[in-house]
């Protein structure tokens, strides 16, 4: 059977919420490079886009979950400052060490706050937001976890979920095992980057797995570099 028939379980080395020190700086520092480069960004803010015109408001509480070093909110922060909407955010990860450093390199951004924070501890979906969104994280779940993560963000969150997460195809596949293995100085990033790939999605996986979660309003898109853009609404 190919390697790309059906998602990976294989854990990647970021799944492990003790990493820290100078191996985790150079592969957030490589992780932000990477994106930047295949420009899959905009995959989550034209999902906040599409939301934001449906359900126009004054301000809105947006919480992005797995946020990692933060690169992502500083993407949504500036796009948001450009559109001229009033957004405040919320980064939330499991890992500790990854939200004491978030913090630190988007010192500069007043309207966000940080939680270090398990998406499967209890009480994680009392605190309420307009939207959640996930870049680069829900392919760290099996299917079951992520139908339970699903109707979490569902309790959660107002007016809808975005996601933004990886395509598995061969070409995306061996594309990024060349190019972390030419340029990547991270051990992390070399085994994680194509990992990645084989724990993503195809479009019925999405349709699969919205289903199984009993969530309605789901719309499941392409993107340019084999991104998914999932995006659910619930009002």
């Amino acid at each position: 059977m190919s390697k790309f028939a059906k998602r990976s379980e294989e854990k990647e080395l970021m799944d492990d919420l003790n990493c820290s020190g100078e191996e985790l700086n150079q592969t957030l520092r490589e992780l932000k490079t990477i994106n930047r480069w295949l420009g899959g960004n905009y995959v989550t803010t034209s999902g906040l886009e599409k939301i934001f015109k449906r359900y126009p408001q004054e301000s809105y509480a947006v919480a992005d979950i797995g946020c990692g070093g933060g690169d992502m909110i500083r993407v949504m922060h500036d796009w948001a400052k450009r559109q001229k909407k009033e957004v405040n955010f919320t980064g939330i990860d499991a890992n500790r060490n990854i939200i004491d450093l978030a913090a630190v390199r988007l010192a500069d951004l007043p309207k966000v706050a940080w939680r270090a924070q398990n998406v499967f501890d209890t009480g994680f979906s009392s605190e309420k937001v307009d939207i959640s969104t996930c870049t680069l994280f829900t392919h760290h779940f099996t299917d079951g976890e992520l139908v339970n993560l699903l109707q979490s963000l569902r309790e959660k969150s107002r007016l809808g979920i975005v996601i933004n997460d990886l395509h598995r195809h061969p070409l995306a596949y061996y594309s990024i095992k060349w190019l972390t293995g030419v340029f990547s100085k991270s051990k992390m990033v070399q085994n994680d980057a194509a990992l990645s790939v084989l724990r993503s999605f195809s479009r019925s996986d999405w349709e699969r797995i919205a289903k199984a979660a009993q969530l309605d309003h789901v719309e499941v898109s392409w993107h340019w570099a084999f991104r998914w853009r999932v995006i659910i609404i619930f009002k």
